[in-house]
């Protein structure tokens, strides 16, 4: 599921951008099979002879996402400073799929009520797309800027942070002229902290005795 069948590729993205339109004017619940086929001006058989169902649709906009993001990585040239070249990730990989392409974002986020049993059906697409970015991490770790953390750590604490910039910059909380420095300066703190050798948790006596000083 999820993947064109018989139509050429021409007409399945045809199909796709017009399924991509629909959800981000209207949400997930607006997109059909009837719609998507009015959209393109061709027959619900057709859109059926290419993708199967309503389902497939959603899934193969979910893989998009994911190819999207890692075609923009592996465009983004590598230069000599590993940080910077994160940070870039974040600000011109992550941030730009969020903001041109937001119906993109919230299927393959799972932010626009994507059943779960369906993100199941990208997710080889969603890992095609981590791996360039744990590649890039890589450099962090051969060079000691990751404190002793893995790769794949670092990745998720990352990825957890650009997913958190781009809900809040489409929900508007983020400024229109300063979401881009924001971004920078977030992701730039993130990767600083990460060179930095974490903190011991204080242990259980300790804290019980921090709050017994503070009841009095």
């Amino acid at each position: 599921m999820g993947r064109p069948r018989e139509h050429d590729e021409r007409t399945a993205a045809a199909l796709l951008d017009a399924a991509e339109r629909i959800v981000e004017t209207e949400g997930v619940a607006a997109l059909s099979v009837r719609r998507v086929a009015a959209e393109v001006g061709t027959t619900v058989r057709a859109v059926y002879s290419v993708f199967g169902s309503k389902a497939a649709l959603l899934v193969a906009l979910g893989a998009r996402t994911f190819d999207w993001l890692a075609s923009a990585m592996d465009a983004l040239p590598l230069t000599d400073d590993p940080v910077a070249d994160l940070v870039e990730a974040g600000t011109r990989v992550f941030r730009r799929l969020a903001v041109e392409h937001p119906a993109l974002f919230r299927v393959g986020f799972g932010h626009g009520e994507i059943p779960p049993e369906l993100t199941l059906e990208f997710r080889a697409s969603a890992e095609h797309a981590l791996q360039r970015l744990e590649a890039r991490m890589f450099r962090l770790e051969t060079e000691g800027l990751l404190a002793g953390r893995s790769t794949r750590l670092a990745v998720w604490e990352f990825h957890a942070l650009c997913e958190g910039l781009a809900g809040l910059e489409l929900r508007g909380i983020l400024g229109p002229s300063d979401s881009e420095q924001i971004w920078r300066d977030a992701l730039a703190t993130l990767l600083a902290g990460l060179a930095a050798r974490p903190t011991a948790a204080p242990s259980a006596s300790h804290r019980s005795g921090l709050q017994s000083r503070g009841s009095r």
